[in-house]
């Protein structure tokens, strides 16, 4: 087989297992995603091989190997720096948690492993020489851009409820349509997604929230109902998901997944703290939750500020200026510049874009952004005051910060260790 969407030498390294397994006296087949994605002219990143062959059998076939899930025939052989799984072809059946089989069987017959895959465009494989076997029909689907179940949909959901899912995920990421027959099993068996742990749901979440088309795959969370029926709490409305989708339809190039969620939990008019309640009950991982959280924090910030403006009066911009001058150093640049990013992402008007081009002027005249680039140190400080360290040195040295960031103060030591003994002086 020729590859063109693999990296050269994963493809030659799978090639060269193919052709160990089938010098063995065994069966052996590209599978499953690697060659959807070839056929579609996506990236491929990942490719697997499944086998006539028994695990015990790979393992003497290869000399580096990971039994990786040896209960269930697969093995990851190590070959020319690439980790490739190897599943020997099997059966599943008895599938108490709606998840995970109880009872998988080897067999002999490529085509009994193809019947127990979940869609039919993952359901292709392909020998050595390019020979495909697809007796599902994958290869048209991918062609009707289609998103079919193999055999019966309501009997697929059943036995893994992940998979509906995967089902709008890959609707979504490929930009396919759903076949009516599966749509009408997911919504049959739409409760079953209960069974499912809470960081599978948000994985497969996430990879729609992230992938190119996010408006589409929120739409068909949004008709399917499935996300209210999971185990992670999801307090929002119909009406709700389908305004969040709506504004992420104008994301246009906004790559970042710390941005994508902002928006959308923005949109969904989500409270910083909510989202920090919310994202820790999804089990998101600790950098994207506090990222989220710092960008609705600026957004927080600066709306209380706007709220607490008087325009008449005299100095309300300077008050203004200062208050961003405040979330940004409390919230972090990155974050200050997310929540502009969000509002140009999201289609702001023409007062808006104004407003955005001043707040970032405000942020680029800052002559400093955080307690590091201070030209005084906290033991500066205690030395100079002869006072002992304290809750009181780290609220002085943001006050300092401010002061400098604001303009009040030149950034020369001298000069804030003056300041400091001033402020102390009138506490």
């Amino acid at each position: 087989m020729e590859w063109r969407m693999a990296p050269p030498g994963m493809a030659e390294a799978a090639g060269t297992v193919v052709a160990g397994l089938l010098a063995g006296g065994h069966e052996a087949y590209f599978v499953g995603g690697c060659l959807r994605d070839e056929l579609l002219g996506r990236p491929v990143h990942d490719i697997d091989i499944t086998t006539s062959a028994l695990p015990e059998e790979v393992m003497a076939l290869f000399p580096r190997c990971v039994p990786t899930g040896l209960a269930h025939g697969t093995i990851t052989v190590l070959q020319e720096g690439y980790s490739l799984e190897v599943t020997t072809y099997r059966t599943e059946s008895g599938y108490a948690d709606h998840r995970r089989p109880e009872h998988v069987v080897f067999v002999r017959n490529v085509r009994e492993d193809l019947r127990r895959r979940d869609f039919t465009i993952n359901a292709i494989c392909c020998s050595l020489d390019g020979r495909r076997i697809d007796p599902f029909g994958g290869e048209r689907d991918l062609k009707l851009r289609v998103i079919r179940c193999v055999g019966e949909a309501e009997e697929r959901f059943e036995e893994d409820a992940l998979r509906m899912l995967r089902c709008v995920r890959f609707a979504s990421v490929l930009d396919f349509a759903i076949a009516k027959n599966t749509w009408r099993g997911l919504l049959r068996q739409r409760d079953k997604l209960a069974h499912i742990a809470v960081e599978r749901v948000r994985a497969e979440v996430e990879r729609i929230v992230e992938g190119p088309h996010p408006q589409r795959g929120l739409g068909l969370l949004l008709r399917s109902g499935l996300l209210p029926r999971g185990k992670a709490p999801f307090p929002w409305t119909g009406s709700d998901l389908a305004a969040a989708a709506a504004r992420l339809a104008g994301l246009g190039d906004l790559e970042s997944a710390r941005l994508r969620w902002a928006l959308l939990l923005h949109a969904l008019g989500s409270s910083a703290q909510c989202a920090d309640e919310l994202l820790r009950a999804w089990t998101f991982p600790g950098a994207t939750r506090t990222g989220v959280v710092a960008v609705l924090r600026v957004r927080e910030a600066w709306d209380a500020a706007l709220s607490a403006a008087r325009p008449e009066a005299s100095g309300a911009g300077e008050q203004l200026r200062r208050h961003w001058i405040a979330a940004v150093l409390g919230h972090g640049q990155s974050a200050a510049e997310g929540w502009l990013t969000l509002l140009e992402a999201a289609g702001a008007d023409a007062a808006s874009a104004v407003t955005t081009r001043l707040l970032r002027s405000w942020t680029a005249e800052m002559k400093v952004r955080t307690l590091a680039e201070l030209a005084v140190s906290g033991h500066e400080v205690t030395a100079a005051l002869e006072k002992r360290p304290g809750p009181w040195l780290g609220v002085l040295l943001h006050q300092l910060l401010l002061a400098v960031a604001s303009g009040d103060l030149v950034n020369d030591t001298q000069l804030l260790l003056q300041a400091a003994q001033r402020m102390d002086r009138d506490e």
